[in-house]
């Protein structure tokens, strides 16, 4: 009995062929009718103090950064219109991470290029290096200028592959001794089973901060985990979340230390994978130093799409890094956009150059301010930055799925969409396009196994033929 009918088989053939023909045609006008995200001003309805530096990691393929989509430095004035560009693309650099002002107004800059690290200190009016540090590790976020001379590093993707071991520290390295002084191993404070087991990105830490002398504020990114490390004691003292338990954290960026008027301690952090940006306060803390935390504030929650940084500003506001929403934002505590500046693609690091590295302000429980408060007032340039009318595939696939057995499947699919698809989406495709186009693909792969058995008998055939003149040339 065969599979399928003629007639079926040229309904079936007929139908996936106009869905391909509408599919693409629908993909084609969206994007020729797509104007990419651009470098711009979004709401200003105060102006900023001074210069705002923003560090646009970029997109890249294969180690190499994507000329159109590159990574760079960027100045924005008062009015959150551009003033400069500094393009580390054109410069060889595959990404830029970091960037802190100095006291003497020039900025520590963190770049990657394969298999380096380059460190280097940029003169803000000329864009001229004043020095520069090149290190032989990988992937480096964050790297901090301490105590006149020395570097503090965040060093990740350290994996010994001939004993399955995670090297990732942090260490100070000092630039007049030229040498490592100081190190600090995770594999000797945390368990080897955290995050499922070491591999070649154990810890991903993100972030080191120098809190006061001889503190350090860490973020180990798939620990879920920020952390205060003691210089001297090498002791973990102060633990914010915990690994896998992502109602607290989920893959966090960037934290700030806060502290009270009356020394709470506090942490400011962007909640990556959450969406969200949250402020945590110390309610209670033991005599070994470890603290209860309590959620007090929460911003943007679903709303932003993966931020990466979060400073408070003496003024009370937060200055917020909104990476695939390509731009940054300053938020109320009530959570009004008040100033807003576009910056693709995928700004990782925002400074306020006037209050220079970590600016430092009044914590929410200084403002008599709890709660969870949505975003408002974006102008809403770049599709998909949640406060704008366009819908993004990853939010439609969550809506339609919600409330039914698929919604955890459908989300994991949209998160995962939303991540990779920036990453590989040429510039000049619409963001729908680029769903209509996989789906035209998948229709071409169902259309060519429907061929393949409605012509089953006729390719056995050939291939049986084929193989007899092989077999015949073979005894000739």
């Amino acid at each position: 009995m065969p599979i399928l009918s003629v007639s079926s088989v040229w309904l079936f053939r007929g139908f996936l062929s106009a869905l391909i023909i509408i599919s693409f045609g629908v993909g084609v006008v969206l994007t020729a009718t797509y104007e990419p995200p651009e470098i711009q001003t979004g709401t200003v309805e105060d102006s900023a103090l001074g210069t705002t530096y923003v560090a646009v990691q970029g997109f890249h393929f294969q180690g190499e950064g994507a000329t159109k989509k590159p990574a760079r430095l960027i100045a924005i004035d008062e009015q959150a219109n551009p003033d400069w560009i500094y393009n580390g693309s054109k410069r060889g650099v595959s990404w830029f991470y970091n960037v802190d002002p100095l006291p003497n107004g020039n900025l520590l800059s963190v770049n990657t290029v394969p298999g380096q690290t380059l460190v280097y200190e940029l003169e803000a009016e000329t864009r001229d290096r004043v020095w520069q540090q090149n290190l032989s590790i990988t992937d480096t976020h964050d790297v901090d200028l301490i105590n006149g001379n020395q570097l503090l590093v965040a060093n990740m993707r350290e994996y010994d592959e001939n004993n399955g071991t995670s090297n990732d520290r942090l260490f100070i390295y000092d630039l007049s001794k030229d040498k490592i002084i100081w190190e600090w191993y995770f594999k000797n404070h945390y368990p080897n089973e955290t995050d499922g087991g070491m591999n070649d990105d154990w810890s991903h830490v993100n972030d080191v901060d120098k809190i006061e002398d001889g503190r350090y504020l860490v973020s180990p990114r798939n620990f879920d985990q920020v952390i205060v490390v003691n210089r001297s004691t090498k002791d973990i003292t102060m633990r914010l979340g915990a690994d896998q338990e992502h109602i607290i954290l989920n893959e966090q960026h960037d934290p700030q230390y806060l502290e009270s008027k009356t020394d709470t301690p506090t942490i400011l952090v962007a909640d990556s994978e959450n969406d969200r940006v949250v402020e945590y306060s110390c309610v209670d803390r033991s005599e070994t130093g470890e603290c209860q935390w309590q959620q007090v504030w929460v911003v943007g929650d679903d709303q932003l799409n993966w931020p990466r940084d979060a400073d408070r500003l003496p003024n009370g506001n937060t200055l917020i890094v909104d990476s695939l929403g390509h731009r940054v934002i300053e938020v109320t505590p009530t959570g009004k956009i008040i100033w807003e500046a576009y910056t693709p693609w995928a700004p990782f690091d925002v400074e306020r150059a006037a209050y220079g590295n970590e600016a430092g302000g009044p914590t929410m429980l200084d403002q008599n301010i709890s709660g969870s408060y949505q975003l408002s007032g974006s102008a809403g340039e770049t599709p998909g930055t949640g406060t704008g009318t366009a819908t993004t595939f990853p939010e439609w696939i969550k809506a339609t799925m919600s409330g039914t057995p698929l919604s955890s499947a459908a989300s994991g699919f949209a998160e995962t969409w939303e991540g990779v698809s920036q990453w590989i989406k040429p510039i000049w495709m619409a963001p729908w396009s680029l769903v209509y186009f996989s789906l035209d693909i998948l229709l071409v792969f169902i259309l060519t196994t429907v061929e393949i058995i409605a012509h089953r008998s006729w390719i056995s055939s050939r291939i049986r033929q084929a193989l007899g003149r092989v077999r015949h040339l073979g005894s000739s």
